[in-house]
């Protein structure tokens, strides 16, 4: 099956989230949404990643169902935030070694993700 996870592979995977988080903890209009373990929240990110794109059900199988929503609303979310989010996410995928046809379906994948997280 040629999904999205097949054609980035973990390992490029891996690096965009790490990439997307550096850029993120530095960000001082979003990087107060992520307080916890920072490792832990990679490790999450690329386990659901995985899953989200079509890889092996990891997430699902250590946390449950991702339900992103709830998961999400003890957090303030807002359209600025969301909008910061992206400019990080394309960041990352731009400088990733892939396509630049893949760079666009990996990146189309979130703006609807991320509009569904705003909360406020």
């Amino acid at each position: 099956m040629n999904t999205l996870y097949s054609k980035i592979g973990p390992e490029e995977l891996k690096k965009i989230v790490n990439r997307f988080y550096d850029l993120v903890f530095k960000d001082s209009s979003i990087s107060h949404l992520f307080k916890t373990d920072e490792d832990l929240i990679k490790k999450k990110q690329y386990m659901f990643l995985t899953q989200f794109l079509g890889g092996p059900q990891i997430y699902s199988s250590e946390y449950g169902h991702p339900r992103l929503r709830m998961r999400h609303l003890p957090h303030k979310i807002d359209h600025s935030a969301k909008e910061e989010w992206l400019r990080c996410m394309k960041q990352a995928i731009q400088e990733s070694s892939m396509s630049d046809e893949t760079k666009e379906e990996l990146f189309n994948c979130f703006p609807s993700v991320a509009q569904h997280m705003v909360n406020s």
